[in-house]
């Protein structure tokens, strides 16, 4: 594997160290923290792959049914025509 050495001050230095976890290289903490983020195709295709247990469903089914409760929950915007 090929190497590049590069310069960072300091402060960068210990933010990088502080982002390790346990024996991780300073490496495979700049790809976990600057990886790209995955699109909704990429979730999508994930979750073809999931399968949740109906207990699971009813919880979310739950949560969602009291959110819709909720005095935090946004207003409705009526649109004009």
């Amino acid at each position: 594997m090929a190497v590049k050495t590069i310069t960072i001050d300091i402060e960068a230095y210990e933010l990088l160290a502080g982002a390790r976890k346990g024996d991780e290289s300073f490496s495979k903490v700049i790809k976990r923290r600057l990886r790209a983020a995955g699109t909704a195709n990429d979730l999508l295709r994930e979750l073809k792959r999931v399968t949740l247990a109906e207990e699971t469903l009813d919880r979310v089914e739950e949560a969602v049914a009291r959110r819709a409760d909720s005095p935090a929950c946004s207003p409705v915007i009526e649109m004009g025509d």
